[in-house]
């Protein structure tokens, strides 16, 4: 099996400057509780620099760089976040397998149909990039070459042909087995992989035991540890605790930033899309707000969910401070992406989906109506307004499973559509409770000119029809009529019978 190895350098430090930008390029440190002290788990390159490293102690960190600015480290919520980063990738392979801290194993079976292996590895940095992380990506036949390569090579993208795998690994220094075993082989005076790999089977096991047999079959690129995807968990649901309780909303936007980027991806990844979200902000040191999103449209586009966040949050009265942030996807539906023609302005089309979603949000979602069909034949009844929702996956109006598709149509038979042409195709989007009656004004040729309504009167500025229609004649109210499409100046358009 070809399976890759993601590796996210210092995956937590780099996923805590991402949530707070102004600790980018600063000396900082995330700790510990071991055995009562507290302990460096994870440095940032500048305080590496200074001379700090994993597992020394906070107050001798601090004596060597006392600028260093530190934080707790939560391996549950790192965890979260690693697997989050895997769900983003569920686009590009079929699984992953976490490897905690900083790294992941994918699936990479289906390099093929995105070009193959060296194009996967390039998308799946892409992926990172977008969330803001620097990664490195081997693609191999084994989990250990794949792990060690992304690990300590210098390649960001590497692919390992199959049976490749000893050559690969035989520049890589003996700190690369990152075990017990490193310190059996480094006592005979070896330094590399490759002379590992080159000792005697037997002499190996005979003198180190088991494990000292594993790491040198590995280093001959035999290695048979099976890859396990990880279960996706059934509720999407992401949060982030912050340093300190926040009275602004400034500290929560950030927070708000980072999950919703998260959340888009996993989103992405799954080929699913938010209909509705709840956001959840614990208080300190009780309590909680809970706030509902209806979104007008499915999307897993986190800047538009962002928008919609802080319009929806950004006024919001609490009465404590905030601890922590957390949303979660009540409702998601299969993202169908959408298609553009040309001239088409998705800018636009994403303004009025956050339109509709703040107005279903702000004023219920009962409050934001659309046009229902009805099978009426009269065209001023032909729908009526009932309260908006999501529109359902594949219901199209000529889809093959929709209200206007042939019976006997199956999902795979051709649908034939007759189209009227002109205006005549053109229906009211707005109806009078009951229609009004006009005083008109008609030249000798028949031709209006002006009209009278509710007392005022309006000039014709154009006009199309006649369009003849009749029916419901079983019925008590048939109808023979000429209906027109007529703009009237200071009302605008309006269909007259």
């Amino acid at each position: 099996m070809r399976r890759g190895y993601l590796h996210v350098t210092r995956f937590p430090v780099q996923r805590k400057v991402i949530e707070s930008p102004e600790l980018s390029g600063q000396p900082l440190v995330l700790v510990e509780e071991v055995r009562g002290q507290r302990r460096v788990a994870f440095a940032s390159t500048r305080a590496l620099k200074a001379g700090v490293r994993p597992g020394m102690t906070l107050t001798a960190a601090t004596a060597l760089e006392p600028g260093l600015r530190h934080f707790p480290y939560r391996p549950k919520d790192e965890a979260q976040a690693l697997a989050s980063l895997g769900e983003s990738l569920l686009g590009l392979c079929p699984g992953f397998q976490c490897d905690a801290p900083d790294g992941l194993w994918f699936d990479a079976s289906a390099a093929h149909l995105v070009g193959g292996e060296p194009e996967l590895g390039a998308r799946v940095l892409e992926v990172c990039g977008e969330q803001g992380y620097r990664a490195h990506v081997t693609v191999a036949s084994e989990a250990f070459t794949s792990r060690v390569l992304a690990r300590h090579g210098s390649r960001r993208v590497e692919v390992v042909a199959e049976g490749q795998g000893a050559r690969a690994l035989a520049p890589l220094p003996l700190s690369a087995l990152e075990d017990g075993s490193a310190k059996a082989f480094s006592v005979l005076g070896l330094s590399t992989l490759g002379e590992v790999a080159a000792l005697p089977a037997g002499a190996v096991t005979a003198r180190g035991g088991a494990s000292a047999a594993r790491a040198h079959a590995r280093c001959r690129g035999v290695d048979d540890t099976p890859f396990t995807p990880d279960p996706l968990e059934e509720v999407l649901e992401d949060r982030v605790v912050l340093d300190a309780p926040a009275d602004t909303f400034e500290p929560v936007q950030f927070a708000l930033k980072t999950l919703l980027d998260r959340l888009g991806a996993r989103l992405s990844g799954r080929q699913r899309a938010a209909v509705r979200l709840t956001f959840v902000l614990r208080l300190d040191p009780t309590g909680e707000a809970q706030v509902p999103l209806l979104l007008a449209r499915p999307t897993a586009r986190a800047k538009l969910l962002l928008d919609l966040a802080r319009h929806r949050l950004g006024e919001l009265r609490l009465e404590r401070p905030v601890a922590e942030v957390a949303v979660r996807v009540d409702a998601h539906d299969e993202d169908l992406g959408q298609q553009l023609a040309l001239g088409d302005a998705p800018e636009g089309d994403a303004a009025l989906e956050g339109v509709l979603s703040r107005l279903a949000t702000t004023l219920g979602e009962e409050a934001l109506f659309a046009a229902s069909l009805e099978p009426v034949h009269r065209p001023e009844a032909a729908h009526t307004p009932k309260a908006f929702h999501p529109p359902e996956t594949r219901r199209g109006l000529l889809s093959p499973s929709g209200p206007l598709a042939p019976e006997g149509h199956g999902p795979g038979a051709p649908v034939t559509v007759w189209r009227e042409t002109g205006a005549a195709r053109e229906r009211p989007s707005r109806l009078l409770a009951r229609p009004a009656r006009l005083d008109a004004e008609v030249a000798a040729s028949g031709e209006m000119l002006a009209a009278r309504l509710a007392g005022r009167r309006h000039r014709v500025t154009a006009m199309a029809g006649p369009e003849r229609l009749g029916g419901e004649w079983w019925t008590d109210t048939p109808y023979q009529r000429d209906y027109y499409r007529v703009h009237f100046e200071g009302l605008g358009p309006a269909w007259v019978y």
